[in-house]
């Protein structure tokens, strides 16, 4: 943990002074996420051309040195960044806790996730190894999450089963930076409020807690609230405990949103070299969307458009507009985003999605205000100015209401208020108003259509729901929150908690801090695997201890391997060894592969072949040699699924314990 915080310190603070002349104070915040996403693709060229990616650490520690010579780092200095640093490690340590408590990478996708950043570490080459499918790479398959933590692993030395632990703190960690960031940008004061989104659970989990259920039970059915989709919301997703695409996403979703925010309330104050790099760090964090998780750059793109376009509109007329203009942004930004990733996006071969469709049964707008209902409650409050001006706006409800889309409907009064207030000519719109405006549009975009992909016709938008309600959440969450600051910070308000006490003021807020990092001790009862660790595969001492020993031993096997390992259904125990070592198993979880691959005759003729090298003893053989497999493995799970019949010779008894064998292919 300490070699983990300490790297990634040190790319912090290497880049950081490089960006001080040009974005002042708030260089430190933008250096945290910007140092992760920068090391990673240098990293990912390594890679490309087959060198090893810890030389990504090299610039980092040139920056480092020349700016220790130069005197950067004076403890002066680095005291004034302090709320940055505390920011970060509160967050690190309440997420490092929860995993603490419940370590296992089990249950859900979580196999997958680390079975991504195993095969990353095993052998770090572009594009990574599928662990599920040998021979296949994982560029079906937005990886570059998995790619970023498996790095950072390899430039610590810390092994997966760790760096699944570990990676969940430091999302959390530098996305509530990146808040934190907002919050000055926007705020005077209580500019910890647009964090809070971060840990904040929704109302559905409320309403949950209050009728008695137990914890799990609220913290399950609070993301499966509207009908056959899933909901889920940064505090689950973080506790859960998933290292999944779409929650390492929300440290550069909370990033780009607090450069766009940025760009926004500083343009007009930049120099040119300002703005220049404030465009190349847009593109570092846009282009990096789709290797991270794809669905995200389908917002994100269009909104660092749209806001690239307000600024110009808001700063066309400026007399002393400089060089870069805020068209640099809206044309440059996007295509420099596709040239920093460009490699990737060619070796990319997804199915992708297969069209859009109109949504036939909305949310019931109950459930919908059980997911959006703190946020939609501080939009309306902030909305009731704009509604005595001109309450004709609240009509725009009733094309929804009168086409059935009754949920769309309570999202549309707002939205329209804060477009009003956005287009106005006395400059009342604000960088929130849009954030909620734009978390409003998409809500409401989610309830009209969905992107068609190959869930099934009960699930059709699952996914759509999925995956955009986390940006809706951020955005919302952010927005709103910013909007409760300027509240808050009335003068009545402001006075009374000026006349309060400095010691009661401090003793609030420790004991604020001593609540959220003792909070995942007091719920360590509802979780089921209690081994208290930080390794992910502790759980298989307690549970599998045959396969725990045979694991460690082929994770102690360097190089890229081809194991014959028993397969099973999704989400289940099967692909463990493949999971937990790296190597690639020949099929995996078959559903996951073909969704990545939308082809279900690879799977189909692999699940037989895999069959016939268990059980067919003058087949297996040919079976190794066709997928390049030297390994075979031969556990409980292989002799529950397959009559086991090897044969006698031919292949090499490497290990035999714990009722697992472990042979190799002598040819191999």
């Amino acid at each position: 943990m300490l070699a983990w915080l300490a790297v990634l310190k040190l790319v912090q603070l290497a880049l950081w002074p490089a960006l001080a002349p040009l974005f002042g104070r708030y260089a430190y915040p933008v250096s945290f996420s910007a140092s992760v996403l920068g090391l990673s693709l240098i990293a990912w060229y390594l890679g490309t051309i087959g060198l090893p990616v810890q030389l990504a650490l090299v610039p980092f520690l040139i920056l480092l040195g020349w700016f220790a010579y130069r005197r950067a780092y004076t403890r002066a200095v680095l005291i004034e960044h302090w709320r940055w640093d505390a920011v970060f490690l509160v967050l690190f340590i309440f997420m490092l806790e929860c995993r603490y408590i419940n370590p296992a990478a089990s249950f859900a996708e979580k196999f997958m996730d680390v079975g991504f950043v195993a095969s990353i570490m095993r052998t770090p080459v572009v594009p990574p190894w599928d662990p599920w499918f040998a021979g296949g790479h994982l560029n079906t398959y937005y990886y570059y999450g998995s790619w970023i933590m498996g790095v950072l692993g390899l430039s610590t030395g810390v092994p997966p089963r760790l760096v699944f632990n570990l990676g969940l703190p430091t999302v959390i960690a530098l996305a509530g930076v990146n808040c934190y960031m907002v919050g000055h940008l926007l705020l005077d004061r209580f500019r910890w409020l647009p964090v809070l989104p971060l840990i904040l659970p929704n109302p559905a989990s409320v309403v949950l807690a209050l009728q008695g259920n137990s914890l799990s039970k609220v913290a399950w059915d609070s993301t499966r609230v509207i009908t056959d989709t899933i909901n889920e919301y940064p505090l689950f997703s973080f506790t859960w405990g998933d290292l999944h695409a779409h929650v390492i996403g929300i440290f550069n979703q909370t990033f780009l949103i607090a450069l766009l925010v940025f760009s926004l309330s500083r343009w007009s104050q930049l120099s040119d070299r300002a703005r220049l790099a404030l465009v190349g760090l847009v593109a570092l964090s846009l282009g990096a969307m789709p290797g991270i998780n794809s669905w995200d750059v389908l917002l994100y793109g269009p909104i660092t458009l749209l806001v690239a376009a307000l600024i110009w509109l808001r700063h066309r007329h400026d007399a002393d507009g400089g060089r870069i203009t805020p068209l640099h942004l809206l044309i440059a930004g996007p295509v420099l985003a596709i040239a920093l990733y460009a490699p990737y996006y060619l070796s990319f071969a997804s199915s992708g999605i297969k069209g859009i469709g109109l949504v036939t049964a909305p949310s019931d707008p109950v459930q919908f205000l059980l997911v959006h209902g703190f946020f939609l409650a501080i939009a309306y409050l902030a909305c009731i100015p704009e509604l005595r001006r001109r309450p004709y706006l609240a009509a725009i409800a009733l094309p929804f209401l009168l086409g059935g889309y009754a949920a769309a409907a309570f999202a549309a009064i707002p939205l329209a208020c804060l477009v009003a207030r956005l287009a106005a000519r006395d400059g009342r719109g604000r960088p929130e108003d849009l954030l909620v405006a734009l978390g409003l549009g998409i809500a409401i975009f989610c309830e009209l259509v969905y992107l068609k992909d190959n869930m099934g016709d009960q699930y059709f938008r699952m996914n759509t729901v999925f995956k955009f309600y986390i940006a809706v959440w951020l955005l919302l969450g952010i927005g709103t929150f910013v909007m409760a600051g300027r509240f808050l910070n009335r003068p009545a308000i402001t006075e009374i908690v000026a006349r309060a006490p400095k010691a009661a003021r401090v003793g609030i807020v420790i004991a604020v801090l001593a609540l959220l990092l003792t909070a995942p001790f007091l719920a360590a009862g509802n979780f089921t695997h209690s081994t208290y660790t930080l390794d992910g595969s502790a759980f298989l001492d307690r549970e599998h201890p045959g396969d725990a020993a045979a694991i460690r031993f082929l994770q102690g096997i360097p190089g890229h391997h081809v194991i014959v390992e028993g397969k099973g259904d999704d989400y289940s125990y099967a692909a463990r060894v493949s999971s937990f070592t790296g190597m690639q198993a020949i099929i995996g979880w078959t559903f996951h592969e073909y969704m990545w691959r939308n082809d279900y005759g690879p799977v189909t003729e692999r699940t037989a072949d895999l069959r016939t090298a268990y059980e067919d003893p003058t087949r297996t053989l040919a079976v190794m040699g066709k997928y390049g497999a030297d390994l075979l493995y031969v556990g409980d799970l292989e002799r529950d699924a397959y009559h086991v019949s090897l044969p006698t010779t031919d292949l090499e008894l490497l290990y035999d314990q714990g009722g697992v064998q472990i042979y190799r292919r002598p040819e191999a």
